[in-house]
Parts: C-alpha cells; structure tokens; sequence
C-alpha cells in the first residue's frame, strides 16, 4: 500500500463539492452540521447555492426532491444516523419511490465516530440504503475515491446514498485510481481466499493480505466501493479462482456488504463467505480506534476469519 498520507473521506467530500461547482450547477442542502459534514466548503464558494435547513433532516430530503424535481441535482448532507435513520421515510417515499437526482452526502457513519457513542454510530445505513429500489450506494476507501464517487454522483441520474467517515484514514489511491462506477478494484491478487472490503476496512484487507502472505496464504483484495449496484461479475470470478471470501465492513454484519457478497454468490458461485463486521450488537462510546479494535475491525481479525475461510475450502 502505497503511504500517501491519512485524510477523512468527509473532508474530500466538502472539497470535491466546492470543485465541481465551478463546473456543474447543483444545490448543497445541510442540516446545520456543515462544519462536521465540510460542506461548508461549498458554502463558502457558493452561497447562493447552499441551503442549511436546520436540525430537520426529514424536511431537508424534502426540499433536496423538491430542487431534484425542477431538474437540477441536490446533495444533502448529514449524519448517516439522521440521513439513513430519522430521515428514512423522507427518503424512500420523497426521492427513492419517484427517482429524484437527490444525491446523500452521509457522514459519520460507523464505529469511527467514536466517542458520540452508539446513538450516533450509524452500522445499519448500508442495509436501509441499498434497500431502497433504485438507489446507487458508494462507501468510498480514501479520498481519491471519494473524489471519483462526488463526481459520478452528480453524472449518474437517480437517487445516490454516498457514506463518509469522521476518522482520517490512509490514501491508497493515486490520481490514476481506476474508479467506475459498480466496478470493484482488485487490488491485489490471489489464489487462496479472496477478502472483500469497503470504506476504512480497504486499507486494513491490504494489511491482513501482508500477514498471510507471510504464512503462504494467497490472498486477492478487492476495493467494493460501490454496494449497490455490486459488481457481480467480479465476485463470480475471484470465488471460482479462490473459493472462499471474506468480506470486511465498518458496519454490522446484517445486511451490509456481506449480506450483499453472500447474495449474490449464493447464485452465482456458492463457496464460504465469513463476514467481519460489527456483530448484532451497538456500539459503544470511545476512541475511534479503540472501538475498532474493541469490534474487530483489524487487519489481525481479517487475516484470523481468512484462515478459517480457507480451512473450509
């Protein structure tokens, strides 16, 4: 992995919307956290086309369709506890159900929130989102990625869930970074046992892959920035080469990437797929990477659920 310094993907979030709105015209909507969510980097370039509707995450969907309705992209900008969770409905029925271009910028998501505790620490937004019919949801790596996954946000019609996180993490990605979106990136590859990750777990899967290695086990890493659509194609291919996978997530095992990676292969290639994530539990308030630790968010547990994948090969 290459060291090109740590950055958290919701700061290149708040820098990709001010550099794309000197190119495309669209609305940024917030819900007074535009400092925490860096949209106030947009703000700050643009006033006239932010809009901070308050502590009303419900309303702000409704009046991000409302823009999306008149023909122009909206992004809303939140926490992914307000964004996924009190404003479920708001999402579903105002921009999921009639396709609006309103795309969600979610921020905070996961156990890296830290000590906002489990109220805040959004693990179920993945399983709501790609619930939804219609709705493309990204949980981009690095920054690079994040910048790639603003821009086909705003390019790519219909409605757009985009999870951010809190904690800085480490950029993998060159400017070259191969991004398209619902296409996996292999990263490494491997004959032994494939580990699918997303978010901050990409750079950890490249670590456990070092660990193995150094026991004689193969194993190929895919970045899945892209949950839905899940590059199916992909995932067919390493589970005939590998048979066995392991998917990595800062999110809980139900519903997530996981649930999605079994979906899908249960079709198309059935072999083991053991989940690392967070279990059926809520989290709990402490140091980022304390709770990722506490969870088994690491590169040890990825390498440790790698080798039972394999033994069951």
């Amino acid at each position: 992995m290459r060291d090109l310094g740590m950055r958290a993907t919701r700061e290149a979030y708040g820098d990709a919307l001010a550099e794309f709105g000197a190119r495309y015209d669209f609305v940024v909507l917030d819900a007074d956290l535009s400092g925490s969510t860096k949209t106030a980097v947009f703000q700050a370039a643009f006033p006239e086309r932010f809009v901070n509707c308050g502590i009303a995450e419900s309303n702000m969907m409704a009046v991000a369709a409302g823009i999306a309705a008149t023909g122009r992209v909206a992004f809303a900008s939140t926490f992914a506890m307000f964004a996924a969770g009190r404003a479920f409905d708001a999402v579903r029925n105002g921009i999921g159900y009639p396709g609006l271009n309103v795309k969600i910028g979610a921020s905070h998501a996961g156990l890296s929130v830290g000590e906002d505790g489990a109220t805040h620490q959004c693990n179920e937004d993945l399983a709501l989102m790609r619930s939804i019919p219609g709705m493309t949801v990204l949980c981009p790596a690095d920054a690079v990625t994040t910048r790639a996954a603003v821009r086909a946000a705003i390019e790519h019609p219909g409605p757009f869930y985009l999870r951010l996180g809190r904690l800085a993490v480490p950029t993998i990605y060159g400017d070259d970074a191969a991004f398209a979106l619902g296409r996996g990136i292999l990263l490494r590859e491997g004959r032994d046992v494939a580990i699918v990750a997303t978010g901050l777990m990409v750079a950890r899967a490249l670590q456990a892959a070092d660990l193995l290695a150094a026991e004689g086990i193969d194993a190929a890493v895919v970045d899945m920035h892209t949950i839905k659509p899940l590059d199916e194609a992909l995932l067919t291919a390493l589970a005939a080469r590998c048979g066995a996978v392991v998917t990595a997530e800062e999110h809980s095992v139900i519903g997530g990437l996981g649930g999605a990676v079994a979906e899908c292969l249960c079709r198309t290639r059935p072999v083991p797929v053991l989940p690392v994530g967070v279990p059926d539990v809520f989290g709990c308030s402490g140091k980022a990477e304390q709770l990722l630790t506490h969870f088994g968010l690491t590169a040890g547990h990825i390498a440790e659920v790698a080798r039972q994948a394999v033994s069951l090969k």
